[in-house]
């Protein structure tokens, strides 16, 4: 995926192949004023990507593609499903350009809300709080 082509904001952090990680305003969310594991990143992987970071089965051919946006490890948004890489690819540019836009409902993500979090995103995302 070609970082030109993202909304603003996200950046390709890894493209391996099965699995490709864009990360939303690294510049921002860098474990400073906000947890590391507050940077919103969209997961594109073959089959269902585990909870815990690093720790995936091996994907078997007929696995779908799973475009994931997470705000933290165990904040989802649920993923959705794709038949073919090119399919999630465009999926989860689609995505980020919803969230980017202010468009993704994150705040219905959480069960215990940050606010302070959620107020710099409505910033960046020029979205009404």
């Amino acid at each position: 995926m070609d970082a030109d082509s993202l909304a603003a904001g996200w950046t390709v952090w890894n493209d391996g192949g099965d699995r490709l990680v864009l990360a939303y305003r690294p510049d921002v969310f860098n474990g400073g004023d906000f947890p590391p594991e507050c940077l919103p990143t969209i997961y594109l992987t073959r089959g269902r990507r585990t909870r815990r970071p690093g720790v995936r089965p091996n994907p078997q051919p007929g696995d779908p593609w799973v475009v994931t946006l997470f705000l933290e490890p165990d904040v989802d948004h649920g993923g959705d499903h794709y038949d073919s890489r090119e399919e999630a690819l465009d999926g989860a540019a689609a995505l980020a350009a919803r969230f980017a836009d202010g468009e993704v409902d994150y705040r219905g993500m959480y069960q215990v809300p940050r606010e302070r979090y959620f107020e710099k995103l409505e910033e960046l995302t020029g979205r009404e709080a």
